[in-house]
């Protein structure tokens, strides 16, 4: 059969990149070092390498003391440049496409350059090692026996250049893949691009039912929302009856600890395989390399060069900032990136921490905005994710989406951290999951448990449990429904969740 030696191929020719996979993780610096010398090599004739003299640039301290640390606002007018039409300011090849990232914090859309360098070594390089990887790791896989089920966004053509064009980033990818590549994965890229969320999670249902579909990948909300579609739709328990070979799920734009056991009960007795990826639109980052753990290895030869600022220093006007070689285990850090797209010394707006430095692994803890810090307390994503799943698991809850903020002290009142929970399946006590939320983030945070210490600063947790479909119903009216856009975590106002009180006092009514 043409698809079982098309298998055999493809997973011999994926286990060829281990090798070089195993050689970055051996030589992490010395890769990185031929990284930073040929983006200061190519980014010297960009007008943005003029200007800041790139051609007398000879080693990273040259960098950091020449280069100013950049947020979007800060490159933005750069941006825009290159949007009407300009090339060559911030990379020496054309730009023609760029990718909409929306964020979680903002109203406001950031459009990231994608060079063809950013395209070929660093995307498209990054989802052959994912596969790569779990070719090495499962070798008696039949995944190109069938189809790959993803997930993308929608792509407009950029208004202000008729030649370029914006989108999701994983609709700019979906754009840009090879002819081949439609052969091997669902739905066709018609129903891919759609615009309508809506619309397009009851077309790609339709059309994805009869495939054999073998993997699949895309934000987890919006592939639990298709796959609980086709279930209510053939009247099916578990998603393997639909699709028998469906071996793994890879995710990534948002933790997955919430949704892994929605996902369990999803597939049934025969359970599933995940692998989680880190890739932005800014570039592509990490790769769960070893089955057994939730730790990313951090991919170096993608043509990114990798900064850190410790947490602590982040809001300083100067702040410490730190090669690969100088990072510690255990300690938080902002990442910052130069990239083959045009990106220089650029606060991506994500926090790591480092679980082990040889090789570089590390998990995502959060963000540079999607934090409470109120009262001193700090409270990150991770802190957030770890607390609630063990919540969840004490209490048999399952649960949808969330978001948290500040109820700020009143008078002689102390504050206190307000959650809105959407779940799929209730817990047995919401005031026992109450109780567990919050030992678990004193046990976790150690300034949360100070300042929670007699409830002089922080009483306890304010839980109100939301409607199901809120966090849709939030989105649909931002205008975020699909791709990457996902709620956000954590906020230090009060702006998201009286958005979100607001659509679910109407849905109770």
């Amino acid at each position: 059969m043409p698809f079982e030696w098309i298998n055999s191929v493809a997973t011999w020719l994926m286990k060829k990149r281990i090798h070089q996979i195993e050689l970055f993780m051996k030589y992490p610096h010395e890769i990185q070092e031929e990284v930073f010398n040929r983006l200061i090599f190519q980014g010297r004739y960009s007008i943005w390498g003029e200007h800041y003299r790139f051609n007398e640039i000879h080693h990273p301290l040259d960098f950091a003391e020449r280069v100013p640390i950049s947020n979007y606002e800060q490159l933005q007018p750069w941006i825009d440049r290159i949007m009407r039409g300009e090339q060559n300011v911030l990379w020496p090849t054309d730009i023609r496409w760029f990718a909409k990232s929306s964020g979680t914090t903002n109203d406001r859309s950031k459009f990231i350059p994608v060079t063809y360098e950013a395209l070929e070594e660093c995307h498209f390089k990054g989802g052959k090692d994912v596969l790569a990887l779990y070719c090495h790791h499962y070798p008696d896989t039949r995944i190109f026996t069938g189809k790959g089920l993803t997930l993308g966004g929608s792509h407009q053509i950029n208004q202000l250049n008729s030649e370029s064009f914006y989108g999701d980033l994983s609709a700019v990818l979906m754009q840009n893949l090879p002819f081949w590549a439609e052969f091997i994965r669902t739905p066709e890229l018609e129903v891919a691009l759609m615009d309508n969320w809506e619309e397009k999670i009851a077309r790609m249902g339709k059309d994805t039912i009869r495939e054999d579909v073998t993997n699949a990948s895309g934000v987890p909300t919006w592939t639990l929302l298709l796959m609980h579609w086709i279930l209510e739709h053939t009247g099916k328990e578990h998603i393997h009856e639909i699709w028998p070979n469906l071996e793994v799920y890879f995710h990534g734009g948002v933790s997955f600890r919430p949704y892994r056991e929605a996902f369990q009960k999803l597939a049934g007795p025969r359970g599933l395989r995940f692998m989680e990826t880190y890739n932005a639109s800014e570039g592509f980052f990490g790769i769960q390399d070893q089955p057994d753990s939730d730790e990313l290895l951090l991919m170096l030869d993608y043509g990114i060069f990798y900064e850190f600022i410790p947490f602590e220093q982040l809001h300083r006007e100067h702040p410490m900032v730190l090669q690969l070689s100088e990072v510690e285990i255990g300690k938080q850090y902002a990442l910052v990136i130069s990239t083959n797209g045009g990106l220089w010394r650029y606060l991506i707006g994500d926090t790591i921490v480092f679980s082990s430095i040889l090789p570089y692994r590390f998990r995502i803890s959060g963000r540079t905005k999607h934090y409470i810090n109120a009262f001193g307390e700090e409270l990150v994503v991770d802190n957030a994710d770890t607390a609630l799943e063990e919540a969840c698991h004490i209490t048999g809850a399952r649960l949808a989406d969330y978001t948290a903020g500040p109820v700020y002290i009143d008078g002689g009142q102390a504050g206190a951290h307000e959650w809105l929970l959407e779940f799929e399946q209730e817990p047995d006590s919401l005031d026992r999951f109450t109780t567990l939320l919050d030992e678990a983030l004193r046990r976790l945070n150690s300034d949360y448990d100070a300042k929670r210490h007699g409830n002089m600063a922080l009483r306890s947790p304010i839980i109100h449990q939301m409607p199901t479909g809120t966090f849709y119903e939030w989105l649909k009216w931002k205008g975020k429904l699909g791709g990457q856009n996902k709620v956000p975590r954590l906020s230090n106002d009060r702006k998201i969740l009286d958005e979100v009180r607001a659509i679910a006092e109407k849905l109770r009514r």
